[in-house]
């Protein structure tokens, strides 16, 4: 049989573990063109919050009843694709369950002998691919600028000031706590880290910014984005790739300083992955050079077993994470 948890109500505010529950169900059978794989790790990603709103969004949410939605990686048992053989290592769309059977077109190869299979599901996964595109497309910092990014911890913000660094930038981090400001700065290499729990937001960016700042890649919104905006330089680029202070609050905040955007002549743009798919071995290769060549380092939370991926996303939306969030499977 195969354990899976499906979503059985809709959260109102925050999420709670009673809006999952866990299911077992007959071991899925893979068709011709399909390939069956058992999953060693499930990704945990702040997105997942819009996935289980009844707002509208980029993609279809995940109906009641359904299974919830996320990526994992895995290994192949069963194949009846060509392209795939049983011990292959892949990441699959498989949602939060042990087992998953569907098209092999879906499925991406990977290699896990350089690096552990748990990074393509992080810093070589779908989260450095974001932090990678969001980087050189829409900020596209030049050498000597300033780059501030929030929840410089996580697994995002984490690869976006350490590509802002490798590619010659002052990098200022914003987290939550001392202790994750200081993994920013003394393992990552960031320039300073703000802790936005600290008070004088304003006075402490300001500080670790005396040029202003040049390009902002946005993870969280609310205050930490509009105290930003305070302080952005002429011509200066926003990538706004995820509003995390929002996803449970039940009226959003009202920015207050969108006068910037006209005074500064900013660009600001929305960023979703999924416009670069074509763009993606790029990325992928980008990445792994620096991860292997010791420039680009991660950080992972892991919470054991699929019983507990609920708190593992409850976690997560409150910010107790610390670098990826993932879930152990096997």
């Amino acid at each position: 049989m195969n354990k899976r948890i499906v979503l059985a109500s809709y959260p109102e505010g925050w999420v709670s573990e009673a809006n999952f529950r866990a299911e077992t169900a007959p071991m899925p059978k893979p068709a011709a063109g399909e390939v069956l794989v058992k999953n060693h790790w499930l990704s945990l990603d702040p997105y997942m919050r819009g996935r289980i709103s009844q707002q509208k969004s980029y993609v279809k949410g995940v109906e009641i009843g359904e299974v919830m939605s996320g990526e994992t990686a895995g290994e192949v048992v069963e194949s009846k694709d060509p392209k795939f053989k049983p011990g292959d290592k892949v990441t699959a769309p498989s949602g939060w369950q042990l087992y998953w059977s569907g098209k092999g077109d879906l499925l991406t190869k990977v290699d896990a002998s350089k690096v552990p299979l748990s990074y393509f599901l992080g810093c070589l996964g779908m989260p450095g691919r974001t932090a990678y595109f969001g980087m050189k497309e829409i900020c596209a910092p030049k050498p000597g600028e300033t780059v501030v990014v929030s929840a410089a911890s996580g697994a995002v913000g984490s690869v976006v000031g350490q590509l802002a660094k490798a590619w010659g930038c002052r990098a200022v981090g914003i987290a939550g706590g001392k202790a994750k400001c200081d993994y920013v700065v003394k393992d990552l290499g960031f320039d300073a880290c703000i802790d936005y729990k600290a008070g004088n937001l304003l006075d402490n960016i300001k500080a670790a910014c005396p040029k202003g700042v040049d390009a902002c890649f946005e993870n969280v919104g609310g205050e930490i984005l509009d105290t930003v905006l305070r302080l952005m330089n002429l011509r200066g680029r926003i990538t706004v790739c995820g509003l995390i202070s929002d996803y449970n609050a039940k009226e959003p905040y009202g920015v207050k300083m969108f006068r910037s955007i006209l005074v500064n002549r900013l660009k600001v743009q929305g960023m979703i992955v999924f416009d670069w798919v074509q763009r993606y071995p790029e990325a992928n290769q980008a990445l792994l050079d620096l991860v292997v060549s010791g420039k680009l380092k991660t950080r992972e939370s892991v919470v054991e077993g699929l019983e507990n991926a609920p708190k593992g996303l409850i976690g997560l939306l409150k910010g107790e994470n610390f670098g990826k969030q993932l879930v152990k499977l096997a």
